[in-house]
């Protein structure tokens, strides 16, 4: 298949999104219009985890701000230590969607058997020693990186435990389209993982597309790095006005407060912990409330049945695209102070997720 030919396939890929219509390229103006040119020239494909947020258009230019400055954009990081930080977070928020990704990309970089370990939590294994602490950290079980190279390595972070939970809801496990053979399946991995690698890596070429601002306390991390903290610094805004405009305030409150005294795992098999939680909230809010904390919490636990209630009341797509957005930057931002050690879970001696000591 020629990359012509990919592109298109992956264009007819929007299609799969769930509950919501991205916005076809052809139609696509002013914003989404800008963000969809970018994608496809430095990505090289029209990604469906960034296309699905074309609904909301400050809310797209922001995950492709995070996306491009993090994992496209070249400086002290190379490209596969970031492609085997996205593929360990990937696996340990469960979304098989950016592992079989990310694990395409690390594999056309030359880590075949690196983007195998990382999918079967076999990270210690990897010879690459760049490659393997980047993994292990990115798991929660290694030294927090260098100073030179955390901004990157917790952007890159930040921004897919900001997407996991996003395609976990609007996409199905795999990024290959579900017509497609099952012998020819492979091969269409193999083009896959070509394709996004990048093709502009000049950093700040997507800064222009939000406005500017200063950086939050809660992203300090960034700050050894411009372009790092202007990308975030202005994606967290624009995320942060969408939460204002479709979370109510009394919903956002308590998925701040759940996230201060979570510890990161799942917080059951089932999903019968939410109900409670949101009862405490107005009735006619509690729809928003359980989609927000099973977003943030639980992503892979999100089915058709909350994101229907909330949109008994809410049918537009932009506040679908919205609440989710709010509710899952807000759990990856707790995730980067997390990792960064700026947090106080952060700075504890014991990782919480796989319960062994910090380095």
């Amino acid at each position: 298949m020629t990359p012509i030919g990919m592109r298109a396939a992956v264009r007819r890929t929007l299609r799969d999104i769930r509950y919501v219509h991205a916005v076809p390229p052809g139609r696509a103006t002013g914003l989404v219009r800008a963000v969809y040119a970018q994608l496809e020239r430095d990505f090289g494909l029209l990604a469906p985890p960034v296309a699905l947020h074309s609904p909301a258009p400050e809310v797209l230019a922001a995950s492709w701000l995070m996306l491009r400055e993090s994992l496209i954009a070249s400086n002290a990081a190379s490209r596969a230590e970031k492609e085997a930080v996205a593929t360990a977070v990937s696996r340990v928020n469960t979304c098989p969607y950016c592992v079989e990704v990310h694990g395409m990309a690390l594999a056309a970089l030359g880590g075949p058997a690196a983007a195998e370990a990382i999918g079967e939590g076999r990270s210690e294994e990897i010879e690459d020693p760049g490659m393997r602490a980047s993994a292990e950290w990115a798991c929660g079980a290694g030294t927090v990186p260098s100073p030179e190279k955390l901004p990157e390595l917790a952007a890159v972070a930040v921004t897919f435990h900001y997407f996991n939970r996003v395609v976990n809801v609007f996409l199905g496990p795999s990024p290959v389209p579900a017509g497609v053979p099952g012998a020819a399946r492979g091969v269409v991995r193999a083009l896959l993982g070509r394709a996004v690698r990048p093709r502009d890596g000049s950093p700040r070429a997507s800064l222009d597309l939000l406005p500017r601002k200063e950086l939050p306390a809660e992203l300090s991390w960034a700050a050894g790095n411009a372009t790092i903290a202007a990308a975030f610094a202005g994606a967290r805004a624009a995320v942060a006005d969408a939460g204002r405009r479709t979370v109510p305030e009394q919903v956002r409150e308590l998925v701040r407060r759940e996230l201060k005294s979570w510890d990161g795992r799942p917080p059951g098999p089932s999903r019968s912990w939410v109900t409670p939680l949101a009862s405490v909230v107005p009735q006619a809010e509690r729809p928003a409330a359980r989609l927000a904390l099973l977003v943030a919490l639980s992503s892979f636990q999100v089915d058709e049945g909350p994101v229907l209630d909330f949109r008994r009341d809410r049918p537009d797509d932009r506040a679908l695209v919205e609440l989710v957005s709010w509710a899952a930057f807000e759990a990856a931002r707790w995730q980067g102070s997390r990792l960064a050690g700026t947090s106080e879970v952060g700075k504890s001696t014991v990782n919480k997720l796989t319960g062994r000591p910090r380095s």
